[in-house]
């Protein structure tokens, strides 16, 4: 089978139409590239010239294959070069979990700073609950990188900080907490109707608020069990109740839905920490995490 080099032999003698002048171009003697182009004409067993006069020139067949030729060159180089850039982390797909409350946090963060460090590379998104990032980092390595909500207690995952917010209580409009001209304290709750994240699929926010309400002696009424922080925002606007979410929920634009700070008895935050594995070897997300200034 001929090689990419007899391949460029033959597109200079094609285009020059002299094997002294494509000799020189290719910085060789005539007498080897005359004989390269014989064993790719032997190869081919097809002419690729005709030698019947002084002049040379391309046979009908020479004429088609210089096509081929050309393209097939330009494909090696584009391969070459793509290959370069992926193993410099200058291209390449870097797979990034996410949860959806972390979207106008952390992901919008995220996403900003790997457009202007990596602009080449492709970012594939995909929506998961923590616990299932951390299964996907670890057990099949279907990610490079997550954000969830910590701990992460995984001694072949490194995890850093990413965000850390505060809590405030979303309501609907005509709530009469809502109307309050100051920010609404954790005792307000006590009784009121609330919609509550799941214990299975948000651990991590329904021991956070489980513990906040324990310490104030606080009890809501739970009318719901959710997952997403925009379903739960979704009930809230439908007043099914309250919800007590990170603030940049708070972006999240639903005509019913006020968000008002919360008081607490003791400082409490929603964290959000970046994750990956140690032996990860993508050169993207090497590229990737130096930018993002992690502690």
């Amino acid at each position: 089978m001929f090689s990419l080099v007899q391949l460029n032999q033959f597109v200079a003698v094609a285009e020059e139409l002299h094997y002294g002048r494509a000799a020189k171009r290719l910085n060789m003697t005539q007498p080897p590239l005359s004989r390269q182009i014989q064993l790719l004409e032997k190869d081919l067993n097809v002419l690729l010239f005709d030698r019947s006069s002084r002049a040379i020139k391309l046979t009908p067949a020479g004429k088609a294959f210089l096509a081929d030729a050309r393209r097939l060159l330009q494909q090696s180089e584009r391969a070459a070069l793509s290959v370069h850039k992926t193993a410099t982390g200058h291209s390449g797909v870097c797979r990034v979990g996410f949860t959806g409350g972390s979207v106008l946090s952390g992901l919008a963060a995220l996403v900003t700073t790997a457009r202007s460090v990596i602009p080449d590379v492709e970012l594939d998104l995909r929506e998961m609950v923590s616990r299932a990032q951390v299964e996907a980092l670890t057990d099949d390595g279907s990610l490079d990188i997550g954000m969830v909500r910590p701990p992460v207690a995984r001694p072949d995952l490194v995890s850093r900080p990413l965000i850390r917010e505060s809590l405030v209580v979303a309501l609907p409009k005509n709530h009469p907490l809502a109307g309050l001209d100051r920010p609404v304290d954790i005792t307000d709750l006590h009784g009121v109707d609330l919609v509550m994240y799941s214990p299975i699929d948000s651990h991590y926010f329904f021991e956070l608020l489980s513990s906040v309400f324990h310490e104030a002696s606080v009890a809501p009424v739970v009318v719901q069990h959710l997952t997403q922080i925009h379903t739960i925002l979704s009930l809230v606007h439908f007043a099914w109740g309250i919800a007590v979410v990170p603030e940049s929920a708070s972006k999240m634009h639903f005509d019913n839905v006020v968000c008002r700070p919360l008081t607490l008895a003791r400082p409490a935050h929603v964290e959000l920490d970046l994750v990956w594995r140690i032996n990860n070897e993508n050169p993207v997300l090497n590229r990737l995490l130096p930018a993002l200034n992690l502690d």
